[in-house]
């Protein structure tokens, strides 16, 4: 079995695959004060949880854009499933091309994302990864990564109007029933909630266009479905994305995983 781990900024997502099937799939706050085996223990907890073997796991695979929890998890990985992950990033066989301007800059979610969006989907393909930032990602019909843009994501918006501001409130992240707000609470929801889906069908409409119009939208990240039930702007919605991708990413890089190559 493979232990995928997508370490983000808000949570880190963890996935078990039997062979190309996702067994099961848990979301656990991100925090980088927290030691190997907190993390470890809780990760053994969720699998009896679920009636999983954690002596079954045999292969690892993460992408990280919290470097302090990228260590931590590799032990966690080491110490409580005696299995060392390849950790995606530059280097690693990934078969996209990454046409930017510096290549680096780019996260490995992002160009997990991007090969597991091509694969699945075919090119060209925009990803709207909806989570922490909104993060826009353009891929070519030939599977090239051509670049995308970022924004704040929803809950960092919230939170930023809500500690920047003197009488505005926390409110939950739900769509209201009318873009005109009767009341605070509301107006904030519509601002929010509505604002976003129209940076999202304006953006996707610009990367339509310098992709040629005929690209397929793959939305994925923890708002991805609260968006998508306000737009019709999504062909997908695919939650599993990352863990997809990083299961693929695996795969073209298991010999040199193992040590056999």
């Amino acid at each position: 079995m493979l232990l995928a781990i997508d370490i983000g900024n808000t949570n880190v997502t963890v996935g078990v695959f039997q062979g190309e099937g996702l067994s099961a799939t848990w979301r656990i706050a991100t925090d980088a004060q927290r030691m190997p085996d907190e993390y470890g223990l809780m990760l053994r907890n969720l699998f009896v949880l679920r009636g999983l073997d954690p002596k079954e796991i045999d292969e690892g695979c993460m992408c990280s854009v919290v470097p302090p929890l990228t260590a931590t998890m590799e032990q966690v990985c080491k110490r409580y499933f005696d299995v060392t992950p390849l950790v995606v990033g530059a280097g690693t066989r990934t078969g996209v091309h990454i046409r930017y301007d510096t290549p680096h800059d780019v996260g490995s979610d992002r160009i997990v994302d991007a090969v597991a969006a091509f694969r699945l989907y075919g090119g060209p393909v925009i990803v709207v990864d909806i989570g922490t930032a909104t993060v826009f990602d353009a891929i070519s019909r030939e599977g090239n990564y051509l670049g995308g843009a970022i924004a704040p994501g929803l809950r960092l918006a919230a939170e930023s109007l809500y500690l920047g501001t003197s009488q505005l409130r926390r409110v939950e992240l739900v769509a209201p029933e009318s873009a005109i707000g009767k009341n605070t609470v509301s107006a904030i929801q519509s601002g929010l909630v509505l604002g976003y889906v129209e940076l999202v069908e304006g953006m996707v409409r610009r990367f339509k266009g310098e992709l040629g119009g005929a690209a397929r939208v793959v939305a994925t990240g923890g708002h991805a479905g609260l968006i998508a039930r306000e737009t019709r702007v999504f062909d997908y919605v695919n939650q599993d994305l990352t863990l997809i991708g990083l299961r693929m990413v695996y795969e073209m890089n298991r010999d040199t995983a193992r040590g056999d190559g």
